[in-house]
């Protein structure tokens, strides 16, 4: 990598070219004279659209592109929504840095109706999410949950031309696109507890490059890093995929954290939810712990049975 020149990896979507583009301008900002250069590429999630991630090979798909631009040299960074990265990176990649969080919540946008309550029985609500499905049914089993993929503008389409009476879709994305206008209602955590690392931008670098490690910590954001530890560790403890109805959401008070997490039937028929509270030291020990927690209650054969299928 040349000393003045860092390029950066990013799909083609108009939220992640938004988040390329902040890194961007956080690091200029950072580093006086260095040039940052954008590399836009598709990925197998972006141009697989009709099928759910589940059945194409899960999220893992969304940066797949990204990381072999890394692993050739073609690109010193790769900048992602970190609800989108595996819990397990390929060997010789790391986060080396995250920013601060924005608002982790789910959204419901509707042009009609206010929030959950407001829709009228049978309604159609849009989200290919395992998670936000289940939850969503929890709270009201009348709905009809239609697939939605795409990206945050064609997704907007489908419920603007009426093929649906509602969508969500991650507050943090709406947003960072200055369409926080198009949100009806946000759903609060005890509703629908957020994926694992929702509403956090991370940045992904080869773990041999130490000049661009060096250039990274001025993004760094400690606190968001420690919430982002535990999520991922009770993720990772309980074999997260997008097969898995998954949700993790942690928050630090002080020099202490509290995790909840869940884990849930697809047709949200029963919800495994619990919480653990420790040290922010510890983060990743109380996600481990919570994971097992859910696991002796039964999340260890629900999943199983979740990836057979």
């Amino acid at each position: 990598m040349s000393s003045q020149v860092l390029r950066i990896a990013t799909r083609k979507s108009q939220l992640a070219l938004w988040q390329a583009e902040h890194v961007a301008a956080l690091l200029r900002g950072a580093h006086g004279g260095l040039a940052v250069e954008l590399k836009p590429m598709s990925t197998r999630g972006d141009l697989n659209l009709d099928r759910s991630l589940a059945a194409i090979g899960g999220k893992g798909l969304f940066i797949k592109e990204l990381e072999t631009a890394l692993a050739d040299r073609g690109a010193d960074i790769a900048v992602h929504s970190m609800k989108d990265v595996p819990a397990d990176l390929a060997e010789g990649f790391l986060i080396g840095a995250v920013l601060e969080r924005a608002d982790p919540r789910d959204a419901l946008v509707s042009a009609h109706f206010r929030d959950l309550a407001d829709l009228p029985r049978g309604a159609r609500v849009g989200t290919s999410s395992l998670r936000r499905r289940a939850q969503l049914l929890a709270v009201r089993a009348d709905l009809q949950i239609e697939a939605l993929r795409g990206n945050v503008g064609s997704r907007l389409r489908r419920l603007d031309d009426g093929a649906l009476d509602a969508i969500v879709l991650a507050s943090a994305g709406l947003a960072r696109l200055g369409l926080q206008s198009r949100i009806s209602s946000h759903l609060e955590p005890r509703v629908s507890l957020p994926a694992v690392g929702q509403g956090v931008i991370g940045v992904e670098c080869r773990a041999d490059d130490g000049e661009t490690l060096s250039r990274l910590t001025a993004l760094e954001h400690a606190p968001t890093r420690i919430a982002l530890n535990a999520e991922r560790a009770f993720s990772r403890r309980l074999g997260g995929s997008c097969q898995s109805p998954i949700a993790a959401h942690a928050q630090l008070a002080g020099d202490r954290l509290l995790l909840e997490g869940l884990v849930a039937e697809p047709d949200g028929s029963r919800l495994l939810r619990d919480s653990l509270a420790g040290p922010a030291v510890d983060a990743a020990a109380i996600g481990e712990r919570l994971a097992e927690r859910l696991l002796a209650a039964g999340a260890g054969l629900l999943l199983d049975r979740l990836r057979a299928e």
